[in-house]
């Protein structure tokens, strides 16, 4: 398959289950290779990766939950629990960190572009999270971007004995396609591109 085609294969998947063809090795195998391979400022490689199986993947969703269950209204709280379920159902939870000391770092050593370099941070892991999604796209296992930083990173640390220095992105939960994605659709091309010669 071209790689347009992994690109265009690649969607939210929200309907989610266990029933991966995979087994954690072969899908941590993959992440790693993902992340690895993605491109960094200076070559930095500031992207973290704590992959969560099992029992830490259930863990880690219900940490969601309860900090949402005091943060969100009791009327609200119901959609938002279901919403939840529909995380907790999948395979499992890839969460995506910075390394603050390496951004630093490279900060010192490269003063001029001090500035850009927690910018850059961000493009590595934007990167890193769509190599990934991409990845597993192409095994036929869904997954879905979200971001509950930074209302749940102090007790996720605590639970998973994450480094201080490093930073949570973003969370990619992933797991066999239950139902396929609705249709999407694009703004006109007019509207995003230019181009001249």
């Amino acid at each position: 398959m071209a790689f347009l085609d992994h690109i265009k294969k690649r969607r939210s998947i929200y309907a989610i289950g266990k029933n991966v063809s995979l087994d954690q090795a072969e899908i941590e195998h993959i992440i790693k290779e993902a992340v690895k391979h993605s491109p960094s400022s200076f070559n930095s490689q500031s992207s973290r990766v704590v992959i969560l199986f099992g029992q830490s993947h259930d863990t880690f969703w219900h940490i969601v939950r309860e900090t949402l269950r005091d943060l969100v209204s009791a009327d609200a709280f119901e959609a938002t629990n279901s919403k939840i379920d529909g995380f907790a159902a999948g395979y499992g939870t890839a969460l995506f960190y910075e390394d603050q000391n390496v951004i630093k770092g490279m900060q010192e050593k490269f003063a001029l572009y001090a500035d850009n370099f927690p910018i850059w941070s961000e493009h590595a892991s934007g990167i890193a999270q769509f190599a990934t999604w991409t990845a597993l796209a192409e095994h036929n296992i869904g997954a879905s971007l979200q971001h509950y930083n930074p209302i749940i990173d102090e007790e996720v640390a605590q639970t998973f004995s994450i480094p201080s220095n490093w930073k949570l992105r973003a969370q990619l939960v992933f797991g066999s396609i239950e139902a396929p994605p609705g249709e999407k659709t694009f703004m006109d091309d007019a509207e995003r591109f230019k181009t001249f010669a």
